[in-house]
C-alpha cells in the first residue's frame, strides 16, 4: 500500500510517502525551489519522494490533501461577508488564488501525477496535524492538543488518541487563535509573519512580561482553557495587510518599524549593523519596551497553551500528550507544558506547523481509515535526500576547490573536533536532510560552545541575522542530566528534536557560554542510534575537551532556505566567514 500525502497553497507545502505504514521519505518544497516556505503545489517535493521511494505515480493507491479546500473557503466566505464592507479588499485579493488554484487542488493532482481521481482523499486540516503527532508516536494512547492559526474552522483542537483512532473532543474556532494572536504580536514587534514566530521568541528573554495583563484585556479566558479575543483589537479576520487595529494601538503603543534593527544594551550593537546611532540610549529604551512586549505576549502564550493541556488531561486521563500545530514549534511553552502538567510522556511532532499536515494525511489514511494497527514511530527526522561521495567530488571540482578525502569516519571526526576546539566555524554537511524547520545535524553550522565569542562571529559574519537569536547547543543524550535541569525519563524524542527549551545548571553556564541563552538552551539530545556520525563528532569533541556539547545552528543564510544540495552547501560557505566545509568525507578549508 502506498499512500502519497500533500500539503500546499497556504505556506510551508510538502509531500510525504507511507509505504505500508512506514515513512519513506519527507521533504518540504522550500528545500529544492529555494523560496523560503513555499506555499506552491509541491511539485519538486513529490518528484523527489517518487524517485526517492523508487515508485511511479501509477502505483500509487491513495493521494491525501492535508485539509478540505471548500471547507475552507466557506470560513472565507462567511468571514468576507460578516465584516464587509472593510473586508473587500481581501475578497478581491483571495479570490484570484481560490479561483485558479486552491479549490481546483484535486484536478491539479491529477493533472500531475496522471492519476486517477478516485484515488485522491482529503482530511481535515486539525485532524492531519492530530495525526502527525499522534500515529507517529510511541503511544497507544495520547491526549492530543493542536494549536495553530486556523485550518477549516478550528483553530485549537483537543482529541483523544486510542489505539489506530483519533477522537475530537473538543474545539476552538476561528477567529479566536493562539496562533493568530501571537502572530498579531509577530507583526507589531515588525517582524513577518509566518516567519518572525522564532524572533519573537528569541526577542522575549531580553524583557520582562510587564505588560501581561494589557495583553489579557484583549481576550477572554474561562475554566476550561478555551478563550475568547475580543475582535474590536484585531483585523486578521478583515484585512490583508494589517492585523491589529488602531484600538490595540490604543493600548500598546506605535508598532516597531518592520525589520528595524533591534538592539538593549545586553545585545550590545554589531558591526555590521553600521555606525552607532547618535541616539544610541534612546533607542535601547525604546527596543526595550517592545522586549518587554515580547516576553509579555510570550507568558500569555504558554499560559493559554498550559491552561489547554491541563483540560486535555482532565478530558482524555491520559499519561501521555501528543501536541502538534505551528504553535507548537515553541519550544519555550514546550517545556512549561512538560515541566508543570502530570503526562509521563509528550511527543512533539518535528514538521508542526502546515508541512507535517501532509505527514499526518497520509497516515490518518493508513491508520484510521483503513484501519492499520499503529506501529510506526518517528525516532528520527532524517528523509530528505542525500548525496553520495561521487555527486559531491563532482561538485567540488567544478567548483574549483581543493579538498581532503577521508576514508576511516573516525579519522574525519577526529580531525574536525580539533578544528572546532581551535575556534573554526564548520559547514556541515551529511547524509539525508532534516525532516522540518530545525537544523539537526544533517546540514548544521556547528561552533564551540566553549567560546562565548561565537554568538557574534556566527551572527554577523555567517549567518547576518539579529544578536538576538540564540544557538542550540547539541548535546550527547547520555549527558543531557549533567548539564540541562531534566526529569528522568527513558526517551528523550521531544529533547531530539529541539523542541524544547530547557534549563542549563548554574554550574555548567560558564561551560558552554555561545549556548547559553539567559540560563536556557533550545537543547539537541543526540543519540548513536538516529544520528551516528554527528553523534560520533560530539563525542570526539568530548574526548578532545571534556564539553559533550557543540553549538548547532541552520546551514543557511538570513532569508534562504536550509541547504539541501552540495552546490548549496559550497556557495553558502564561500559567500560566508566559514571557515571549513565537510560534506561527506571531505574537508574543504578555506
Amino acid at each position: 500500500m502506498i499512500i502519497l500525502g500533500i500539503s500546499c497553497y497556504f505556506h510551508d507545502s510538502s509531500a510525504v510517502i507511507v509505504q505500508d505504514g512506514n515513512l519513506i521519505c519527507a521533504a518540504e518544497e522550500e528545500r529544492f525551489s529555494r523560496k523560503k516556505h513555499d506555499f506552491g503545489f509541491p511539485e519538486k517535493a513529490i518528484e523527489f519522494c517518487l524517485e526517492k521511494s523508487g515508485i511511479e505515480a501509477s502505483e500509487i493507491d491513495y493521494v491525501v490533501f492535508f485539509e478540505k479546500p471548500f471547507l475552507k473557503f466557506e470560513r472565507i466566505l462567511k468571514s468576507v461577508i460578516s465584516t464587509f464592507p472593510k473586508s473587500s479588499k481581501v475578497f478581491i485579493q483571495g479570490m484570484r488564488a481560490w479561483a485558479l488554484d486552491k479549490l481546483w487542488v484535486k484536478n491539479k493532482i491529477v493533472s500531475f501525477l496522471e492519476i486517477d481521481p478516485k484515488k485522491i482523499k482529503f482530511s481535515e486540516h486539525h485532524l492531519s496535524h492530530a495525526a502527525s503527532s499522534y500515529l507517529c508516536s510511541p503511544f497507544n494512547d495520547s491526549a492530543i492538543v493542536t494549536f495553530d492559526g486556523v485550518g477549516e474552522w478550528a483553530s485549537t483542537t483537543i482529541s483523544k488518541g486510542s489505539e489506530n483512532k483519533i477522537n475530537l473532543i473538543k474545539e476552538i474556532h476561528f477567529p479566536h487563535s493562539i496562533g493568530l494572536l501571537y502572530s498579531t504580536f509577530t507583526a507589531f514587534l515588525g517582524f513577518e509573519v509566518n516567519e518572525g514566530e522564532y524572533k519573537v521568541m528569541g526577542m522575549a528573554p531580553f524583557g520582562e512580561p510587564k505588560y501581561s495583563n494589557k495583553i489579557k484585556e484583549m481576550l477572554k479566558i474561562f475554566d476550561d482553557g478555551s478563550f475568547w479575543l475580543d475582535m474590536s483589537f484585531f483585523s486578521f479576520h478583515r484585512s490583508a495587510s494589517k492585523s491589529f487595529t488602531a484600538k490595540f494601538q490604543e493600548l500598546m503603543g506605535d508598532p516597531r518599524k518592520p525589520e528595524s534593527y533591534f538592539f538593549t544594551k545586553r545585545t550590545g550593537f554589531p558591526d555590521y549593523f553600521g555606525k552607532k546611532p547618535k541616539d544610541f540610549e534612546e533607542q535601547c529604551k525604546l527596543n526595550q519596551y517592545y522586549a518587554d512586549i515580547a516576553a509579555s505576549i510570550q507568558l500569555v502564550t504558554e499560559d493559554l497553551m498550559v491552561a489547554l493541556c491541563t483540560e486535555a488531561h482532565k478530558l482524555t486521563n491520559s499519561n501521555n500528550l501528543c501536541l502538534s500545530g505551528g504553535v507548537a514549534l515553541n519550544s519555550t511553552a514546550n517545556n512549561k507544558i512538560i515541566e508543570k502538567l502530570p503526562f509521563r510522556k509528550v511527543f512533539i511532532q518535528p514538521a508542526s506547523g502546515d508541512g507535517g499536515g501532509a505527514l499526518g494525511a497520509a497516515f490518518l489514511m493508513w491508520n484510521h481509515v483503513l484501519n492499520n494497527k499503529k506501529r510506526f514511530v518517528m525516532d528520527n527526522v532524517y528523509y530528505g535526500e542525500e548525496y553520495d561521495h561521487d555527486q559531491i567530488k563532482q561538485s567540488l571540482t567544478e567548483s574549483d576547490l581543493d579538498y581532503k578525502f577521508f576514508k576511516s569516519q573516525d579519522d574525519l571526526t577526529k580531525t574536525v573536533s580539533k578544528m572546532i576546539s581551535e575556534g573554526k566555524v564548520i559547514g556541515w554537511f551529511q547524509g539525508r536532510f532534516e525532516w522540518g524547520p530545525r537544523s539537526l545535524g544533517a546540514r548544521s553550522i556547528i561552533a564551540d560552545p566553549r567560546r562565548e565569542e561565537m554568538k557574534n562571529i556566527v551572527n554577523t559574519k555567517i549567518k547576518f541575522r539579529e544578536p538576538f537569536r540564540p544557538f542550540a547547543p547539541s548535546i550527547l543524550l547520555e549527558n543531557v542530566h549533567d548539564y540541562f535541569e531534566l526529569e528522568e525519563k527513558d526517551e528523550y524524542l521531544t529533547e531530539q528534536f529541539m523542541l524544547r527549551v530547557a534549563k542549563i545548571k548554574e554550574n555548567m553556564r560558564e561551560k558552554i557560554p555561545s549556548v547559553d541563552h539567559f540560563g536556557t538552551g533550545r537543547l539537541q539530545a543526540v543519540s548513536k542510534k538516529s544520528s551516528p556520525i554527528y553523534y560520533a563528532l560530539i563525542k570526539s569533541f568530548y574526548e578532545l575537551t571534556g564539553v559533550p556539547v557543540i553549538m548547532n545552528t541552520s546551514f543557511n543564510i538570513r532569508g534562504e532556505p536550509i541547504v539541501n544540495t552540495p552546490n548549496e552547501a559550497i556557495d553558502t560557505f564561500l559567500k560566508t566567514d566559514i571557515d571549513v566545509l565537510v560534506c561527506e568525507n571531505y574537508i574543504i578549508e578555506k
